[in-house]
């Protein structure tokens, strides 16, 4: 590590639970290799409005990230917010500057770049979508404005949220969208009639990982399954994918291709991408 001193800038990372997180090891070897006077930490948050009122007072403060269950809850904190986040309606990332909060999402762009370096955007491609948290928005915002898709379907426990980001999606983007109760009965109905199946809910995410939400006889090799869940590498959902025969797209190429993206906003050099990459393969083999 480079001497903290009283120069060095701090990004960090809030949500509830960030003890699993790889981005402190993953900024922190950036922010080294490109010779940078910043340091990465994570925080376990619960009081959103707190945390916001912390960064805005501790003026060493660069950059956050903002992880579950506060991607959504932290947008009236902020004092602007970037027309494709706002669209989205969740954040997470935070520059801080001149007194100012500013929000960004990247986990749209990174979960597109890991989806079609995996050849996992089919052309008028059927997408099932789990989840309807700030993840979920974001990835599903991304598909219906910047993909070739002809249908999305979202299954998720939480109905107000759910309905909401269905409503906005239909209203922002006019892509096709279907909605329902993620249970067994809604699974089995309508992951046969898609092609890509996204994990975004925090099932199978440490410690929880004995567990995933998708029977296993619903697994066909004709399925694609991407589990936005990076730790561990591989869950159940995506272990079980890959015995079923189908092609699974790990979660860690949507970090990568996120953390690329927080990592520009806040020091405005290129990622060091290849640094970024051993340090998530060296965490992946430990």
């Amino acid at each position: 590590m480079s001497i903290i001193d009283a120069k060095t800038q701090l990004c960090a990372l809030i949500g509830d639970p960030v003890e699993h997180s790889l981005s402190p090891a993953i900024h922190n070897a950036a922010f080294q290799h490109v010779g940078l006077n910043y340091v990465y930490l994570a925080f376990k948050v619960q009081d959103v409005e707190g945390a916001i009122r912390g960064i805005r007072a501790l003026t060493s403060i660069r950059g956050v990230s903002v992880t579950i269950p506060h991607k959504v809850a932290v947008l009236p904190y902020l004092d602007s917010v970037a027309p494709t986040a706002r669209n989205i309606g969740a954040v997470n990332t935070i520059v801080a500057g001149d007194g100012i909060l500013t929000g960004y999402n990247t986990d749209a762009s990174g979960a597109l770049q890991a989806l079609r370096t995996a050849e996992g955007l089919p052309e008028g491609g059927r997408f099932l979508v789990l989840g309807s948290g700030g993840a979920a928005r974001a990835i599903a915002f991304g598909l219906c404005m910047e993909a070739k898709i002809s249908s999305l379907t979202i299954l998720a426990v939480i109905d107000e949220e759910r309905r909401a980001l269905a409503r906005d999606l239909r209203e922002k983007t006019g892509a096709t969208i279907n909605e329902a109760q993620l249970t067994a009965d809604t699974l089995k109905r309508h992951i046969p009639e898609n092609q890509v199946l996204i994990h975004c809910t925090p099932v199978g995410m440490s410690p929880r990982t004995a567990e995933s939400c998708v029977p296993t006889y619903l697994l066909s090799p004709s399925l694609i399954v991407m589990d936005i869940v990076y730790n561990p590498f591989e869950t159940r959902l995506l272990v079980e994918a890959r015995q079923a025969g189908c092609r699974i797209i790990h979660g860690m190429e949507m970090f990568l291709h996120q953390a690329i993206g927080q990592f520009e906003l806040w020091t405005k050099h290129p990622a060091p991408v290849e640094v970024m990459r051993g340090v998530l393969e060296g965490e992946r083999i430990k």
